[in-house]
């Protein structure tokens, strides 16, 4: 019999992947389409030419088993040399490849920063709405999350309950900017109050509490939106970034996690996430996107496709009247349903072809989320959907 705790893993699946293989099923009996599927956050626009040129030329041109080979748990030292030039470059930042942990996507990044930090019972805290997924990751190692509910005007943070749920047991805050699933990206004034708060929490309760900073949507806002740079306002910060969303390369896990500086036991902390590396089975990141993101560290997928099909949604849900507040940043949008019952709402968007995600995924009910990085197509198709969906209850 599988352990106890994989039976609750497989108990509490994730809802996304279900609705997109439900998408799949509709697909084939309505034909792909008649079917609007807006379920999981898969990048519709290619990756920049430059990682095609990257990988034909280190594949022809580099030692073979340089590309292929193990390195250090890490990760490659001039890749992350290459990295963290980068980052500093656009951040105004000082890190150095010491600085960097080559990782398996944003999501092996979490995974070995709380392998390394938590102990059963540690407390990690979430703002709501938020990527479910943390929830499992957290579990991993025994930790329980804590939820900070949502701000339903802005989706930016509830400070006063945020402050309400920091304990002694706590030992890591995770904020994901942009956000998945709101498109809400935290600013400046919100993030130096929330350095604030967890600075006066370490002092009153003599303790180490740690600040993930959660950005494989970095480079994905709109307008002249700006997304702080968490290293710079609170020392105990890792950041986890991924090149799935910025490069369009979610299927070859390849991301990285940056380590501050002065951070409380930088040097335990840095070798704990090295051997997290390899004991959790990743050993180290696929080595050949590592060499090819080095060459691409500047580049981008064309981000100003889903700028476009958020304003041609957005502008069309609020005519048909679902109450939504504007992405700044991401490809989701998160209005409110027309009933309490999310779920059922999204059962009922089933009828018009539309297959959009239940707010009580991401820790928030009575709304849903619309995942956008869809062809422009799918989006103007769609609105006659989105239409009757919203008719079928006023």
């Amino acid at each position: 019999m599988i352990s106890q705790k994989m039976i609750e893993f497989v108990k509490n699946g994730s809802a996304i992947r279900a609705m997109f293989e439900e998408g799949k099923i509709m697909a084939e009996k309505y034909g792909k389409e008649n079917i609007y599927d807006f379920s999981l956050g898969n990048p519709s626009v290619a990756p920049p030419s430059s990682v095609r040129k990257a990988v034909k030329d280190i594949i022809e041109n580099e030692p073979e088993m340089l590309v292929h080979g193990y390195m250090n748990n890490s990760g490659f030292e001039d890749v992350r040399t290459v990295i963290s030039k980068s980052v500093n470059d656009k951040n105004s930042t000082s890190f150095t490849e010491k600085n960097i942990i080559m990782t398996v996507g944003a999501a092996g990044a979490l995974n070995i920063v709380f392998k390394t930090l938590l102990n059963a019972g540690d407390e990690v805290i979430l703002f709501a709405p938020y990527f479910g997924e943390y929830n499992n990751y957290i579990a991993n190692y025994d930790g329980k999350h804590i939820v900070v509910k949502p701000n339903f005007e802005s989706f930016s943070i509830d400070f006063d309950d945020f402050e309400s749920k920091i304990t002694k047991k706590t030992k890591a805050v995770i904020l994901n900017n942009p956000n998945n699933p709101t498109g809400a990206v935290y600013s400046e004034d919100d993030i130096k109050r929330l350095a604030s708060i967890l600075e006066s929490k370490q002092k009153e309760y003599g303790i180490s509490i740690y600040l993930i900073s959660d950005e494989p949507y970095r480079e994905v806002v709109y307008g002249d939106v700006k997304v702080p740079y968490l290293t710079k306002y609170y020392k105990n910060t890792f950041v986890a970034y991924s090149y799935s969303k910025t490069l369009s390369l979610p299927g070859e896990r390849i991301g990285y996690l940056v380590v501050n500086n002065d951070m409380d036991d930088f040097d335990d902390i840095i070798s704990a996430l090295g051997v997290a590396n390899r004991i959790l089975g990743y050993v180290n990141a696929p080595s050949l996107f590592q060499r090819v993101v080095a060459r691409c560290v500047y580049d981008t997928s064309d981000i100003s496709i889903y700028e476009e099909n958020k304003n041609i949604l957005y502008k069309a849900l609020s005519d048909y009247g679902y109450e939504c507040v504007e992405p700044k940043g991401a490809f989701y949008m998160f209005p409110k349903c027309f009933i309490d019952d999310d779920k059922e709402f999204c059962k009922q968007a089933k009828e018009f072809r539309l297959i959009i995600v239940p707010g009580s995924t991401f820790a928030c009910s009575g709304y849903f989320r619309i995942s956008y990085c869809v062809d422009k197509k799918t989006v103007l198709n769609s609105l006659e959907s989105f239409k009757m969906l919203a008719d079928k209850y006023k």
